[in-house]
């Protein structure tokens, strides 16, 4: 889940064998970065839009994301604003590259909360290029809960590359 470059939402799909649903948070202007956005956000053309989405399967959250885009950008691609990013960006079944940029564990009281379980959690982010220029830059975290699919996940006591990545608080 990490590092593929598959569609996040097709595989929670096919892993819990239920439809993913795409629960629009928030889409809105993004004129002041936040200290954690991805670097590579700086790539984009302003003005940018910030996107938030929970990711279910039935009643389960299994995965938060985010997503800047060109605020141009945005309005010709994601038509469907509670459609996956990936069914929108293929629907004309054009070329794109997908590249993982980082990993991080994340620490957020809010998250605990909607997961209903104890941090830190997972998280990637990546970009989307389509003819050679970054289109949108995606942030997930995912859910302690994919476990139940994926199998165990390291703990932070059994693990030394743990302390490597960036913590996001």
């Amino acid at each position: 889940m990490l590092l593929g470059d598959g569609s996040p939402t097709r595989h929670l799909r096919l892993l819990t064998g239920q439809a993913v649903n795409v629960h629009l948070i928030a889409m809105e202007s993004d004129e002041f970065h936040e200290k954690e956005t991805p670097k590579e956000v700086k790539e984009l053309k302003e003005p940018l839009i910030r996107r938030q989405v929970w990711l279910s399967c039935g009643t389960q959250k299994l995965a938060w994301a985010e997503s800047w885009w060109n605020q141009a950008q945005a309005q010709q691609e994601l038509t469907n604003r509670n459609q996956p990013i990936w069914s929108s960006l293929t629907k004309e079944r054009s070329e794109l590259f997908r590249e993982v940029d980082g990993l991080a564990l994340v620490n957020a009281i809010w998250l605990e909360s909607q997961f209903e379980e104890k941090g830190p959690f997972w998280s990637r982010h990546y970009r989307f290029f389509r003819d050679k220029k970054a289109l949108t830059v995606i942030r997930e975290v995912f859910n302690p809960k994919l476990a139940k699919w994926l199998g165990p996940i390291l703990s932070q006591t059994n693990t030394s590359f743990v302390d490597s990545f960036q913590n996001i608080s």
